[in-house]
């Protein structure tokens, strides 16, 4: 054994015991770690102990650096078990814990982040927090060993004070629950339509004209900003919105925090020219963009986006799904202990890899100089490496020039891939996993029958079949994570509404009348355990859920979209397919939830006010009839999936089915009655708001019914 391994393994904990890789990371610390749960806050209540919970994820470097800093530190660690019970969690497996204590540590500091520091009173009530704390006082942070002590004194001292906040920061968090189901009121009309106006409005006040993106440095991937510019293009012809959204996916996917050798995109960027990323790849970022990638090329037929879209969906089937064919969660940021390393290249590495005659031209092409531009966090210094990015598109250049990058580019691939790459953080979330399978399941249709499009399906497939078999009680609720042949966890609201928008997705690529009706039965679940009866909308965690200190809603869309817009856009178009009016009625309800603050700052709320728009639309439901290998329902398919509706909702009806198959596709499908074959050939019925126009059987028809 390694003097390093021997060394780690003097200590180990309870989080042995766990099958996150976070907390697994940390079971070998001189810390006495806690998993949360019924143990750990038993004892902080028999021992009248103040409870330190640590919040963070396998991917955040910044949680790697207080790791090795004061979690590996045997003297903070001896302060750290003398004065309190240490609690880690996995924020990716317990979002409801993140989101509760996120908000606390936000009214305690003005801001948040992970590692997410916080102390609690026995009873998990908080009552100080913040974020990264460098072992000693430095870089104007106080030192994590004189916080420890000064809290633990606080506590044991002055417990009056420390209950008093504890007290008030715990019934603000509650009382933003009441807020926003009182708010209701404020919106009980339709939607305005000018959502998307007003949307666009205030995006564009904030669009990075020189770089693109919204607002300064740091710029994380703006993907639902970006469906909105498009949707508002698509309405209004509004080609500022066209060209802010065409411009900045063109910039983000030119830059560094883009994988130029192997795809996908990495969390965010920490500079305003999309160059210098944290090098983690999350799952959701992937999944998102890669849907908004596939808009832009349904609205503008651009080769570019349809390259950028193709390259993440292929490296997240090729890296990111397990052999079961549930996906991945994440990818870390360091590699051999230094953030970026797997990544970066120098131009003596890029000649020993394509050879001299080739080097020049791949070193122009994607910034990889002598003198580098990869400068190392809180550093000036290159080092001489470079973050590969590209100035101009592949299909500038000349046709030998394109062959030379192409073949180069895999042989830089093959060569990375011999490196020590970084961690892999192979749990299996159902959310994810949902915005994963929208986005294959998309890309399949968008992308046609080539540049792997059978794969996408595929691979859309495996992980929902995965998601629907291990994730999921005999009784018929989800379970949030799944590892190592363990599922465990509630699902939260987020798991059951991305699953739904996947499962939704998957019917409208393959017309399987399961995949809607697993849907439906999942809509069930989210209205018998998570809807508000009194306030509306739904709760994050479900009816029987632990009891946490305060039931939270989410509205806003952060980095992935709150599930409540999701839920209202499945809800929207369940409506439509099935014609269960109260589906939409329950979308408006959601929507109204919001209230005024919809309106006066629908930035905010990105993927709502799309929601809201397809609201106010009212949706369009094309029915075709016809066996789905012909060539003439191919094309009428076409139309409708390589063309950008975004209010539209497809089924499609077999031809020759018997009398019960066909009464069995009617009852799972009611859009779908009496939709028949014109004179023997396939016909596409465009319907709104419930009536239907005159069927249509050639795809020029189509599409001008369609625009």
């Amino acid at each position: 054994m390694c003097a390093a391994t021997a060394e780690k393994s003097k200590h180990t904990n309870r989080l042995a015991g766990e099958t996150s890789p976070y907390l697994l990371q940390h079971a070998h610390n001189p810390v006495d770690w806690y998993p949360w749960g019924e143990e750990a806050l038993a004892r902080a209540m028999d021992e009248d102990r103040p409870i330190f919970l640590s919040i963070g994820y396998a991917a955040c470097h910044w949680c790697h650096v207080m790791e090795h800093e004061s979690f590996e530190n045997d003297k903070i660690a001896a302060l750290l078990n003398e004065k309190f019970v240490c609690i880690k969690v996995d924020r990716e497996e317990r979002p409801d814990l993140d989101e509760i204590y996120m908000q606390a540590v936000i009214a305690f500091t003005g801001h948040g982040g992970w590692p997410m520091s916080i102390w609690l009173t026995p009873e998990q009530k908080p009552f100080a927090g913040g974020t990264y704390f460098p072992p000693d006082d430095r870089l104007g942070r106080p030192g994590f060993a004189r916080v420890l002590k000064t809290i633990a004194d606080e506590y044991r001292h002055n417990r009056r004070a420390v209950n008093d906040t504890a007290e008030q920061i715990t019934e603000q968090l509650r009382q933003s629950v009441v807020a926003a189901s009182r708010s209701s009121v404020a919106l009980q009309s339709r939607p305005p339509d000018n959502l998307l106006a007003e949307a666009t409005r205030q995006l564009l006040g904030q669009f990075d004209s020189a770089y693109g993106g919204f607002g300064p440095a740091p710029k994380f991937p703006p993907s639902m900003s970006i469906q909105v510019l498009l949707r508002r293009y698509a309405e209004s012809g509004d080609v500022d919105a066209l060209h802010a959204a065409e411009f900045t996916l063109s910039q983000m996917a030119g830059g560094g925090m883009y994988d130029q050798i192997g795809g996908g995109f990495h969390r965010y960027s920490t500079d305003r020219e999309w160059l210098l990323p944290h090098f983690e790849k999350m799952l959701y970022d992937n999944a998102l963009l890669a849907q908004a990638y596939l808009s832009a090329h349904r609205l503008t037929k651009n080769g570019f986006t349809r390259r950028i879209a193709a390259e993440i969906l292929d490296y997240v089937s090729r890296e990111m799904q397990s052999p079961e064919g549930g996906y991945y969660s994440s990818t870390d940021a360091d590699s051999e202990g230094e953030e970026g390393k797997f990544f970066v290249w120098t131009p003596e590495e890029v000649r020993e890899v394509v050879g001299a005659d080739d080097a020049q031209v791949v070193c122009e092409y994607y910034d990889i100089t002598e003198a580098g531009n990869f400068v190392e966090e809180g550093t000036r210094r290159t080092n001489g490496r470079s973050i590969p990015r590209v100035r101009r598109q592949l299909d500038e250049y000349a046709a030998d020039v394109q062959e030379i990058l192409t073949r180069s580019r895999a042989k830089l691939y093959a060569a990375r891939q011999r490196r020590v790459p970084p961690a892999l953080d192979d749990k299996v979330l159902t959310a994810w996993n949902g915005l994963m399978i929208s986005a294959m399941a998309c890309g399949a249709q968008t992308l046609g029958r080539g540049i792997g499009a059978g794969r996408y399906r595929e691979s859309a497939v495996r992980a929902a079949d995965f998601v629907l078999t291990k994730l999921r009680t005999e009784g018929g609720q989800l379970l949030r994570t799944y590892r190592d042949g363990t599922a465990k966890l509630n699902a939260y609201l987020e798991d059951y509404a991305f699953l739904i928008a996947g499962l939704l997705d998957l019917y409208e690529l393959t017309f399987e009348s399961k995949w809607l009706g697993e849907a439906r039965a999942l809509s069930g679940v989210l209205a018998r355990h998570f809807w508000d009866e009194q306030g509306q909308g739904y709760f994050f965690t479900g009816d029987d859920h632990e009891e946490l200190i305060a039931r939270r809603k989410e509205m806003h869309d952060g980095a992935i979209p709150s599930g409540n817009s999701v839920q209202a856009l499945n809800l929207i178009r369940i409506g439509l397919l099935t014609g269960d009016a109260s589906c939409l009625e329950r979308a408006h309800e959601i929507i109204g939830l919001v209230g005024q603050a919809l309106t006066r700052y629908p930035s905010a709320f990105a993927n709502l006010v799309s929601a809201a728009a397809f609201l106010h639309d009212g949706g369009r439901e094309v029915a075709i009839a016809g066996d789905p290998d012909e060539a003439a329902v191919q094309s009428l398919l076409k139309v409708v999936r390589e063309g950008f509706y975004p209010y539209t909702v497809v089924a499609l009806a077999p031809a020759g089915l018997s009398g019960l198959e066909r009464t069995a596709l009617d009852t799972a499908v009611p859009l779908l009655k009496g939709k028949e074959p014109i004179d023997g050939k396939p016909a596409a019925y465009v319907c709104k708001n419930f009536a239907c126009q005159a069927p249509v059987t050639d795809a020029a028809a189509l599409a001008e019914q369609l625009a």
